[in-house]
């Protein structure tokens, strides 16, 4: 029993760790964003809307934790963050694979892909979408607000 209370008191720790990590990272890779200026049409405003609806969705679940309905919006909110992160990198990487043929048409391979990859807009800075779809993801692992007899609304 003791050992139960000990791992329910684990549990719950690493969740408070685990919602200011994510609470922390949307808020500031959004402020990031917006200082970036990245807010160019449609396609960049996408992780912009995703990461200020991410906190919304992240605000309203603190306010009402015990909510399956919040914290199934939370899992939706981080899924579609997943989803923008993996967009991102592919949209990245060809922006950059096409500038990088509009200067050098030659370029094929490994070249191509490196230069591709070290170009101007950062090939892999949308993971740090991915990575907090997934913090938000484990944080609703067995969340309380999804058992079987918790509040519903």
């Amino acid at each position: 029993m003791q050992d139960q209370k000990q791992e329910s008191a684990t549990l719950a720790l690493v969740r408070k760790i685990l919602f200011a990590v994510l609470a922390v990272g949307l808020a500031g890779t959004l402020t990031e964003l917006l200082l970036l200026e990245h807010t160019d049409g449609v396609w960049q405003m996408v992780p912009v809307c995703l990461l200020g609806g991410g906190l919304v969705s992240l605000g309203a679940h603190a306010i009402n934790g015990d909510s399956r309905s919040l914290v199934r919006a939370l899992q939706v909110a981080m899924v579609l963050l997943l989803a923008s992160g993996v967009a991102g990198v592919i949209l990245h990487y060809k922006g950059n694979v096409e500038f990088e043929l509009e200067r050098q048409a030659g370029l094929a391979g490994v070249t191509l892909f490196r230069e591709a990859m070290m170009g101007a807009t950062p090939a892999l800075a949308p993971g740090a979408m991915i990575q907090l779809g997934l913090i938000g993801l484990a944080y609703t692992v067995r969340h309380p607000g999804l058992r079987v007899g918790g509040r519903a609304g």
